[in-house]
């Protein structure tokens, strides 16, 4: 973690990428409120497992504390990637701020199939 004019915050992209693979800046801004986790690159391959263990340590983190997800600079979502988004999003509803429309696409997908899946729960604990 480092300590700067702008708080606290990680920047994670532990790997080196092999050739023609693609990597994913993932960086958690946790002096703020809300919470803010930026995305950066490929949500997919071998990044998809990284987002994965990186909402497990953060999730605790958050206690009642709101978040928002920055998904302005996502190039690709794979189906896993967007499964991981899917189950951040289905925990904590964040705020997600996009920019192009590749990003307002992938969000709307994310809250449709979060607000699906909900639905789908409801609806099956009342039968």
């Amino acid at each position: 973690m480092s300590a700067g004019r702008f708080g606290t915050r990680r920047a994670l992209c532990h790997r080196e990428p092999k050739a023609g693979q693609h990597t994913l800046r993932i960086t958690i801004h946790e002096d703020r409120e809300p919470i803010e986790i930026t995305l950066e690159g490929r949500v997919a391959g071998p990044w998809v497992a990284e987002l994965n263990r990186v909402w497990a340590e953060t999730a605790p983190r958050l206690a009642t504390r709101k978040l928002s997800l920055d998904l302005r600079n996502v190039t690709y979502a794979d189906a896993g990637g967007k499964q991981v988004l899917r189950n951040i999003y289905a925990q904590t509803h964040p705020e997600l701020v996009t920019s192009t429309p590749l990003t307002q696409y992938l969000a709307e997908e994310i809250r449709a199939n979060a607000t699906r899946r909900n639905e789908e729960t409801d609806n099956a604990d009342h039968s």
